[in-house]
């Protein structure tokens, strides 16, 4: 049961994005902003973890979850070395994600030639 609610709730949600783009004039990464910020305030609100508790990966896959993290990370940091902890904090959850887009953007693009 648990792969159907995955299925559904990430389903859902891109399906709230494609509506998004498909009738308004926001592009992909404004979308991509938007769902982001959606997951800080859900996380921030204690609602994203009940989501995740839910949803399962269904959750943790979406982009909201990386706002989710960021928050998390943040707050972590924060409680443990203050305001610089803040940073530091963000840093470390947030690397992973960054340094893979970045090499996965890397390797496709070295993979494939832009269109003229």
């Amino acid at each position: 049961m648990i792969f159907l609610f995955a299925f559904l709730v990430s389903g859902v949600v891109c399906m709230i994005g494609q509506l998004i783009l498909d009738y308004t004039k926001l592009t992909p990464g404004h979308v991509t902003s938007l769902f982001t910020v959606l997951g800080v305030v859900l996380s921030f609100l204690k609602i994203y973890e009940k989501f995740v508790s839910f949803a399962g990966a269904g959750a943790t896959v979406i982009i909201s979850n990386f706002g989710h993290l960021l928050y998390q990370a943040g707050i972590e940091g924060f409680h443990a070395n203050g305001i610089l902890g803040l940073f530091s904090g963000l840093l470390a959850k947030s690397s992973v994600a960054i340094v893979g887009a970045v090499i996965f953007s890397f390797v496709l693009a070295m993979m494939f030639q832009p269109r003229d």
